[in-house]
């Protein structure tokens, strides 16, 4: 029995846990890649170059999509945060733990049913599609999201805190200032960072609540890839897995990732 353990972790380990990173992180080495392919051809290898990196930033259409993916996903988070903060704080009011269930709801259900639905919506109120639409839906996406997360870290909190700050003559804004925010730091922030790369990444929601002149990223690159993988589109990637890397790196630098993932 110790032998076949110590078999186990002495080379099947190491090979599974290879396994497993290559598993994940092989179509992205192989995409960052084929972004110095000198083919317009993806899947042939005939040089190297960087002429699709140049190309990236004269591509008006590639950038505009890109703006407004950014746009929608400050934007979708800022709301969707401030609105599943303020509905949890009130909660403490409410004590009613049914009204909770309906965004637990809104993680399972498909995403699909809720493009459609918000498709549905907007055009029986005869609600022009663009970016209002885009952040709507983006928000609702979001608040499925940032109300578990948030709550699961407020019934943590001592009350005993926020009603001795009363008592001590604090107002509600100071001890929402001093006690609450600080306090749900953690939980806001992973939120924030969770909805704005599912905004970023989002489709369906996009693909049915954009118009041809506000389009996000993921909406323009598929209707490039209905006609072939651009290497454009390659370059984008790779500069979207370097900025990642970076921000990841400086999170983990700054003992931000500890905090988000250990709640300390």
């Amino acid at each position: 029995m110790v032998e076949n353990r110590r078999f186990f972790f002495r080379f099947l380990h190491p090979i599974f846990v290879a396994m497993a990173y290559v598993f994940l992180y092989l179509p992205v080495i192989v995409l960052a890649i084929f972004s110095f392919n000198d083919s317009e051809v993806s899947s042939h290898w005939v040089g190297f170059t960087v002429r699709w990196y140049q190309e990236l930033f004269k591509n008006a259409d590639l950038l505009e999509s890109l703006q407004v993916s950014f746009v929608v996903a400050v934007s979708a988070t800022f709301l969707s945060v401030l609105l599943g903060t303020c509905f949890v704080l009130a909660s403490r009011w409410w004590k009613t733990p049914f009204l909770f269930n309906i965004f637990y709801t809104n993680i399972l259900l498909p995403e699909i049913v809720m493009a459609i639905g918000l498709l549905s919506v907007f055009v029986f109120f005869n609600i022009p599609l663009g970016y209002g639409s885009l952040i709507t839906g983006h928000t609702l996406l979001g608040l499925g999201f940032v109300v578990p997360i948030v709550r699961a870290r407020f019934v943590e909190l001592d009350p005993y805190l926020t009603e001795a700050s009363l008592d001590l003559g604090a107002t509600y804004g100071q001890t929402l200032r001093k006690i609450y925010i600080p306090l749900l730091r953690p939980s806001l922030l992973a939120s924030s960072l969770l909805v704005f790369t599912l905004s970023l990444d989002d489709f369906l929601i996009a693909f049915f609540c954009s118009n041809p002149s506000v389009q996000t990223l993921s909406v323009y690159i598929y209707s490039l890839a209905r006609a072939g993988i651009d290497p454009t589109i390659n370059a984008l990637s790779a500069c979207f897995l370097i900025v990642s890397s970076v921000v990841v790196l400086l999170l983990c630098a700054c003992g931000v990732a500890d905090q988000v993932l250990g709640h300390e």
